[in-house]
Protein backbone atom coordinates (compact mmCIF):
# COMPACT_ATOMS: atom_id res chain seq x y z
CA UNK A 1 0.00 0.00 0.00
CA UNK A 2 1.79 3.39 -0.96
CA UNK A 3 0.60 6.47 1.30
CA UNK A 4 -1.10 9.05 -1.72
CA UNK A 5 -1.13 12.05 0.95
CA UNK A 6 1.14 12.72 3.96
CA UNK A 7 -1.56 12.88 7.15
CA UNK A 8 -2.33 16.28 7.70
CA UNK A 9 -4.65 15.69 10.77
CA UNK A 10 -5.41 13.14 13.13
CA UNK A 11 -8.71 11.39 13.67
CA UNK A 12 -10.18 9.81 16.38
CA UNK A 13 -12.03 6.51 16.43
CA UNK A 14 -15.39 8.33 16.51
CA UNK A 15 -14.19 9.84 13.54
CA UNK A 16 -13.27 7.52 11.47
CA UNK A 17 -16.44 5.46 12.48
CA UNK A 18 -18.60 8.49 11.94
CA UNK A 19 -17.42 8.68 8.41
CA UNK A 20 -17.71 5.45 7.64
CA UNK A 21 -21.09 5.12 8.52
CA UNK A 22 -21.64 8.31 6.46
CA UNK A 23 -20.08 6.53 3.41
CA UNK A 24 -22.32 3.24 3.91
CA UNK A 25 -25.62 5.39 4.38
CA UNK A 26 -24.95 7.15 1.44
CA UNK A 27 -26.44 5.57 -1.32
CA UNK A 28 -25.70 7.66 -4.04
CA UNK A 29 -21.69 7.18 -3.59
CA UNK A 30 -21.18 3.91 -5.20
CA UNK A 31 -18.42 2.07 -4.11
CA UNK A 32 -16.39 1.01 -7.18
CA UNK A 33 -14.25 -1.59 -5.60
CA UNK A 34 -15.40 -4.31 -3.79
CA UNK A 35 -12.21 -4.13 -1.55
CA UNK A 36 -13.69 -0.69 -0.39
CA UNK A 37 -16.66 -2.17 0.54
CA UNK A 38 -15.52 -4.88 2.32
CA UNK A 39 -12.81 -2.87 4.40
CA UNK A 40 -15.48 -0.23 5.61
CA UNK A 41 -17.88 -2.99 6.71
CA UNK A 42 -15.59 -4.65 8.95
CA UNK A 43 -13.81 -1.16 10.15
CA UNK A 44 -16.95 -0.40 11.07
CA UNK A 45 -17.80 -3.14 12.93
CA UNK A 46 -14.29 -3.49 14.57
CA UNK A 47 -15.52 0.38 16.14
CA UNK A 48 -18.72 -0.45 16.99
CA UNK A 49 -17.07 -2.80 19.78
CA UNK A 50 -14.88 -0.27 20.94
CA UNK A 51 -15.46 2.75 23.35
CA UNK A 52 -16.21 5.39 20.41
CA UNK A 53 -19.45 3.65 20.13
CA UNK A 54 -21.12 6.01 22.73
CA UNK A 55 -18.86 9.19 22.60
CA UNK A 56 -20.12 12.16 20.37
CA UNK A 57 -18.91 15.27 19.84
CA UNK A 58 -19.78 17.03 22.61
CA UNK A 59 -18.40 14.24 25.23
CA UNK A 60 -15.12 14.64 22.85
CA UNK A 61 -15.28 18.50 23.62
CA UNK A 62 -15.63 18.35 27.11
CA UNK A 63 -13.25 15.51 27.61
CA UNK A 64 -10.27 17.67 25.79
CA UNK A 65 -11.24 20.40 28.04
CA UNK A 66 -11.19 18.49 31.21
CA UNK A 67 -7.43 17.37 30.41
CA UNK A 68 -6.12 20.62 29.63
CA UNK A 69 -4.26 21.69 32.59
CA UNK A 70 -2.61 18.28 32.79
CA UNK A 71 -0.18 19.80 29.34
CA UNK A 72 -0.52 16.15 27.36
CA UNK A 73 0.77 16.65 23.68
CA UNK A 74 -1.80 16.10 20.71
CA UNK A 75 -1.10 12.66 20.41
CA UNK A 76 -1.51 11.83 23.69
CA UNK A 77 -5.05 13.28 24.27
CA UNK A 78 -5.98 11.49 21.00
CA UNK A 79 -4.28 8.16 22.01
CA UNK A 80 -6.29 8.76 25.70
CA UNK A 81 -9.73 9.25 23.65
CA UNK A 82 -9.35 6.46 21.75
CA UNK A 83 -7.54 3.40 24.13
CA UNK A 84 -10.01 5.15 27.45
CA UNK A 85 -7.11 3.63 29.94
CA UNK A 86 -8.51 2.02 33.17
CA UNK A 87 -5.25 1.63 35.15
CA UNK A 88 -2.04 3.50 36.04
CA UNK A 89 0.02 1.37 33.95
CA UNK A 90 -2.22 2.34 30.98
CA UNK A 91 -1.43 5.95 31.32
CA UNK A 92 2.36 5.14 32.08
CA UNK A 93 2.11 3.45 28.39
CA UNK A 94 0.39 6.76 26.81
CA UNK A 95 2.01 9.40 28.19
CA UNK A 96 5.57 9.68 27.83
CA UNK A 97 7.85 9.97 30.04
CA UNK A 98 4.73 9.88 32.89
CA UNK A 99 6.70 9.35 35.69
CA UNK A 100 8.18 12.70 35.41
CA UNK A 101 5.47 14.19 33.78
CA UNK A 102 2.19 13.43 36.35
CA UNK A 103 2.44 12.92 40.08
CA UNK A 104 0.62 9.78 41.16
CA UNK A 105 -2.64 11.94 42.56
CA UNK A 106 -2.39 13.54 38.70
CA UNK A 107 -2.53 10.01 37.10
CA UNK A 108 -5.63 9.24 39.32
CA UNK A 109 -7.37 12.25 38.40
CA UNK A 110 -6.49 11.39 34.46
CA UNK A 111 -8.33 8.45 35.20
CA UNK A 112 -11.13 9.78 36.76
CA UNK A 113 -11.25 12.33 33.41
CA UNK A 114 -11.37 9.28 31.49
CA UNK A 115 -14.08 7.11 33.33
CA UNK A 116 -16.28 10.23 33.70
CA UNK A 117 -16.00 11.42 30.18
CA UNK A 118 -15.69 8.47 28.36
CA UNK A 119 -16.31 5.41 30.51
CA UNK A 120 -18.60 2.83 30.32
CA UNK A 121 -21.50 4.65 32.60
CA UNK A 122 -24.07 4.47 29.97
CA UNK A 123 -23.85 0.56 30.37
CA UNK A 124 -23.84 0.44 33.88
CA UNK A 125 -26.35 1.76 34.07
CA UNK A 126 -28.34 -0.26 31.89
CA UNK A 127 -26.90 -3.11 33.00
CA UNK A 128 -27.67 -2.66 36.44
Amino acid sequence: MEVLKECSAYLSNYEVLDMLQNIKANKKQKMKQNQLATITYQTIRYLEETSCKRQSPKKIQDFLKAVESFKLTKCEKLTLLNVCPKTPLEIQLIVEDSEDRLSDDEVEALLQVVANYLGEGEQVEKDG
